[in-house]
């Protein structure tokens, strides 16, 4: 597929009106599945109506390049990670400046930013969805990130991919954790979901699997509508996986370390504590903890080797909800 490197992917609006849901792809620009899933959905929302009589569409969704510098090089930044830009500090002295006065990942950001709060202005929803794709560079299983808050649980988990908590705590400035009510306006829940590996061609197919999903648990479209596939997609890489853990370690690098991660590590797979997962300048790196291993880092720009995460009790979790 030809990528254009748009800013906006495309907007499909349905003749009910309902929530908005605003769906980045690329906000690293070496991940691409999320815009060609993209794409591909809001090519699919074009003519469903045609094929399927009796299909609605309550709202409007709007897919959007993150990081489109970065996505016209295949890098994944340029200057800084877009993904550790969101901090309101940082986004306020970005909307004071002019363009020709920011850096390459602060122009997205301002751009970005515009774009959206003149969306939210014109459709005027009740409530915003913000969803953002990501792929990494490890093989292994799909799972959502979402903030602490019970609305954002309860969605991810309706999802039917693991559901990691905490890493909104450990990574900072990330759009999931900047969209929300006092961002845009209005109530707003954000989550972002990982779909596979950069390279894996199936990557795209379980981001569209997770948007068909989504837009059925906000009101979009009807879940009868559906076909079940999408569940037995999402289900089949997630299959033996918990379904809710929590991030209890991050192994942050600088670019000077000399980071290498160990070879063959998939998110989710089991490690023990004093297990051997990488080496950098200062000799080797063990895991400080049991657990499980996620987004072990094996590509060359990045500011996280790998992330720990402990499954959750699922009895305990539904009743803190």
């Amino acid at each position: 597929m030809s990528m254009s490197h748009k800013r906006i992917i495309g907007r499909y609006t349905g003749e009910e009106k309902g929530p908005l849901l605003i769906v980045f792809g690329q906000m690293h620009g070496n991940e691409p599945a999320g815009t060609k899933a993209i794409d591909l959905m809001l090519k699919m929302l074009e003519v469903e109506p045609i094929t399927n009589p009796e299909f609605v569409y309550r709202g409007r969704m709007l897919g959007l390049i993150g990081n489109r510098k970065a996505a016209k090089k295949g890098i994944r930044f340029i200057e800084k990670d877009l993904n550790r830009c969101w901090t309101q500090k940082n986004i306020d002295r970005i909307l004071g400046k002019n363009k020709n006065e920011l850096k390459p990942e602060e122009q997205e950001i301002k751009e970005l930013i515009n774009i959206i709060k003149k969306e939210v202005e014109e459709y005027n929803p009740d409530k915003v969805y913000v969803l953002d794709l990501h792929t990494t560079s490890s093989n292994g299983g799909i799972f959502t990130i979402v903030p602490d808050l019970p609305e954002s649980i309860r969605i991810a988990m309706e999802l039917n991919a693991p559901v990691v908590l905490g890493m909104l705590e450990g990574v900072k400035g990330t759009s999931t954790e900047y969209f929300d009510e006092k961002a845009l306006g209005v109530p707003t829940v954000s989550l972002t979901f990982e779909s596979g590996n950069h390279h894996d061609i199936l990557s795209v197919n379980r981001a569209i699997a997770a948007m068909t999903n989504l837009m059925g648990i906000i009101g979009h479209i009807d879940p009868r509508h559906v076909e079940n596939r999408h569940n037995v997609l999402l289900n089949e890489y997630s299959k033996n996986l918990p379904k809710l853990s929590k991030l209890v370690y991050k192994h942050s690098i600088g670019s000077t370390d000399g980071f290498i991660m160990k070879e063959g590590y998939k998110n989710f797979q089991p490690i023990i504590k004093g297990e051997l997962l990488a080496s950098d300048s200062k000799g080797k790196i063990l895991s400080p903890a049991d657990g499980r291993i996620l987004m072990p880092l094996y590509q060359t720009q990045g500011e996280d080797g790998f992330f720990i995460i402990k499954e959750i009790d699922k009895t305990l979790s539904q009743n803190e909800r």
